[in-house]
């Protein structure tokens, strides 16, 4: 009997000792990590980058062409960044459009700017990594302005309260397709909608020694 009992205590102290580390573990796991999924957390302050990935372009397609952009970048400020199965948050404070053509004969484009800045963004863990970047308001919405030189010069503002993305691991990639804006100032030439795709990374947080690639749990 002595010896049943010696053993249930031994199984009892085992598994006491193993509970706390495997809830220890889930613990430390945060939405965003660096080098794999569940490695370290992104800090809060960190500043993540991309560029485009690679075979990838900024594409905003209108009813009159389509705009290429085979530049461009993003630099986003983390606010936050909870344990898994939350939602990290974040300020993107700069985005930068470069090498853009349109498929208009004999069109050029000036450029492609973004207005009112940060815009706020969001990440998860939920279902498909879901990804949202949005203005500051309905009435501040992110702001995309086209200039486009054919004879004469033409400007054409388009906005949206708010585009949807997902996160994608493999390539530590946001991807964005198809999200809609519509036109908010401009001359009579310009459409009066546009849709915006892009494939940014990989994503890498450059308050980190090396760079590391950023991963959502």
């Amino acid at each position: 009997m002595r010896r049943y009992i010696y053993a249930g205590i031994v199984m009892a102290t085992a598994l006491i000792a193993i509970v706390p580390a495997t809830s220890a573990s889930a613990a430390s796991a945060h939405v965003l990590t660096t080098g794999k999924v569940g490695g370290p957390a992104v800090k809060p302050h960190a500043v993540l980058k991309a560029g485009l990935a690679k075979g990838s372009a900024a594409v905003f397609v209108t009813s009159l062409g389509k705009l290429t952009c085979a530049k461009s970048t993003v630099t986003a400020k983390v606010i936050s960044n909870p344990a898994a199965h939350g939602t990290a948050r974040e300020s993107l404070t700069a985005q930068t459009f470069g090498k853009c053509t349109i498929n208009v004969s004999g069109a050029t484009v000036g450029k492609m700017t973004i207005s009112d800045l940060p815009y706020a963004i969001t990440m998860s863990d939920a279902k498909g990594d879901p990804v949202k970047v949005s203005g500051h308001s309905k009435s501040a919405p992110m702001l995309v302005t086209l200039t486009v030189t054919d004879v004469i010069t033409v400007s054409c503002s388009y906005k949206a309260t708010a585009i949807s993305g997902r996160e994608v691991n493999k390539g530590n990639e946001t991807v964005f397709v198809k999200q809609s804006f519509k036109l908010s100032s401009g001359s009579s030439f310009c459409p009066t909608s546009a849709t915006f795709s892009a494939a940014y990374g990989p994503l890498k947080d450059t308050s980190v020694k090396g760079s590391p690639a950023v991963f959502v749990s």
